[in-house]
């Protein structure tokens, strides 16, 4: 015959709280989150080269110098304000964005001013880019 163990003053412990309830509800999620993951591995970790469609077009950019122009009417950097257009080479593309290294920003008062790092674009405020040689000169009103 089994016994049954009833508790008639039961400890802190024992007692049935809001708090005891939600952290038993968090290690279970837990618990089945690490499962998850563990049984689905190779599709939990992306590979971060891969690129989805719609930026095949930036990857196909890499290791070649671009002229780029931004989504907006001006920009300021280190209290100079200048128009959105760069120039450089593409260094690297992820999904979210560009990065040129070396950049040039193409303003009125120093046409080749070249950046001391590289510089990232987020891909959503790219308005036009194309193949360009950093070099040639172009007149910015």
């Amino acid at each position: 015959m089994s016994h049954i163990n009833i508790n008639i003053n039961p400890t802190k412990e024992d007692s049935i709280t809001d708090e005891n309830i939600i952290n038993i509800s968090r290690d279970l999620k837990m618990q089945a989150i690490e499962k998850y993951k563990s049984k689905n591995a190779k599709y939990c970790k992306p590979n971060p080269n891969d690129i989805v469609p719609e930026n095949k077009l930036f990857k196909d950019m890499l290791n070649k110098d671009i002229l780029l122009v931004l989504d907006a009417v001006q920009l300021n950097i280190l209290g100079q304000v200048f128009r959105p257009i760069f120039t450089g080479r593409v260094v690297e593309v992820t999904n979210g964005a560009i990065t040129l290294d070396p950049v040039i920003i193409k303003m009125n008062t120093a046409p080749f001013y070249k950046f001391p790092t590289p510089l990232s674009f987020p891909m959503e405020n790219i308005a036009y880019f194309t193949l360009f040689d950093p070099e040639t000169r172009i007149s910015i009103p």
